[in-house]
């Protein structure tokens, strides 16, 4: 058994912080979308755009912000992405109102959000591994995805709720006053920050940025022998389950001919296994160290979307998908803590902004580029064989994971748990 961890009154508040947050956006889960068909009247091509182009937008936008980051205090940069959001998602109800409202408006503010997202991300990263000792990284990461998925549990329902009572523009502006109230959680932290280390040029002088730093993020997952392989596992496996989730609502809406309400249970109450999943983490690590856990739990969870392709209609088929998504999820909520605390264990202090930004840009990127080639596949084909197609790519994804030691070509010795940078203690 795991003792729980106590890790102090700050970091309950930046805990907060991210509960409320994270409750907002799936509270406001599709919000853009639905306001696009149910309020603007939009067609597909508008709404498929304004899913993919606004966080590839955002992303590239973000690329400078993780060096801008670096070499500032992390809980004013957070604070200030959190007000950017708020004042952005609350420029839509207001818009709406006024009779301006339009899928124009929708990109604009989805592109500024997608932004913020990654710059509050890689600022919060560096903030909280100043802020936690290394032993308890895993908690604290433990302790996110459990709030992620308990959120994801909560959060669409009662978002469907308020959408039916009041119209899907009523969600934005909850999820608009949600990053107001998690700025004034940072800011309850108190507290200094020592300022990070100014850049300065060879005689001593304050050196500006260089085109040429912009990349040093890059430059340090790809030489990094650990990072390297579990940055593009991470990137495939995750574009590659997220490329399936429109074509399968699209299937099971339209042919197979499932209501909504079905779709939606389809997919949340599965979310139970995240929380689960989440809460398991720490207790495997302790047991059988932290890379067993990762490594065995980033090749569980690519095995199951594969099976999507066999869904029909019915209850059968509804079984089917919720046993799929439970599976799934359940293995991902073990993997992502784990490997939230190892990027962050092998990063240095100094470049953990910018690392945590060039991997939520290429993300965000990479994901938004396959959905729009799965798309097209969709389109050329059925959306069934492009989810087939994805599942057996993904099956191919555990070949990238760091198996084998750095430079020796032999399997690479398991953390004790002991030794484990993360593991919580054995009661």
């Amino acid at each position: 058994m795991v003792a729980r961890r106590a890790l102090g009154r700050r970091f309950g508040w930046l805990w907060t912080a991210y509960a409320v947050s994270t409750f907002g956006t799936w509270l406001a889960f599709d919000a853009f979308s639905l306001i696009a068909v149910v309020v603007l009247h939009a067609g597909s091509a508008e709404v498929a755009l304004l899913s993919a182009a606004g966080p590839a937008v955002g992303a590239v936008l973000a690329a400078p912000l993780g060096p801008w980051i670096e070499f500032r205090r992390k809980r004013p940069v957070m604070i200030a992405t959190d007000l950017v959001r708020c004042a952005a998602l609350a420029s839509v109800p207001v818009a709406f109102a006024l009779g301006g409202l339009g899928v124009g408006w929708l990109l604009a503010v989805s592109v500024v959000v997608a932004a913020a997202d990654i710059a509050f991300a890689a600022a919060s990263g560096a903030y909280l591994k100043s802020l936690v000792p290394a032993a308890d990284l895993l908690v604290a990461s433990s302790r996110f995805e459990s709030t992620t998925w308990t959120a994801s549990v909560l959060g669409p329902p009662a978002g469907g709720a308020l959408i039916g009572w009041f119209g899907p523009v009523v969600t934005v502006a909850a999820d608009a006053v949600s990053y107001l109230l998690s700025a004034a959680a940072i800011r309850a932290i108190g507290g200094t920050e020592p300022e990070p280390r100014p850049r300065t040029a060879p005689g001593g002088t304050p050196a500006r940025l260089r085109a040429g730093e912009l990349l040093e993020g890059w430059r340090f997952i790809l030489t990094h022998p650990g990072l390297r392989p579990l940055f593009f596992h991470t990137l495939l496996t995750n574009a590659l389950i997220m490329v399936a989730a429109p074509l399968l609502a699209v299937l099971m809406l339209g042919p197979l001919g499932f209501a909504p309400w079905q779709y939606g249970l389809a997919f949340a109450a599965p979310c139970l296994g995240g929380l689960a999943g989440s809460r398991l983490a720490r207790r495997l690590v302790a047991r059988y160290g932290q890379r067993r856990v990762m490594l065995t739990a980033g090749a569980l969870r690519v095995c199951w979307p594969v099976g999507l392709v066999f869904v029909r209609p019915g209850v059968p088929g509804l079984v089917l998908v919720m046993g799929i998504e439970l599976v799934l999820i359940a293995c991902c909520a073990v993997f992502n803590p784990v490997f939230a605390a190892h990027r962050l264990e092998q990063t240095p202090s100094d470049r953990v902004a910018r690392t945590l930004a060039a991997w939520s840009v290429t993300g965000k990127a990479t994901t938004a580029a396959l959905t729009a080639l799965w798309g097209l596949l969709a389109t050329l084909t059925t959306p069934r064989t492009a989810i087939g197609a994805a599942g057996l790519l993904l099956l191919a994804t555990p070949l990238l994971l760091p198996w084998r030691e750095r430079g020796t070509g032999r399997p690479a010795p398991v953390t004790p748990a002991a030794e484990t940078a993360g593991a919580a203690e054995a009661a």
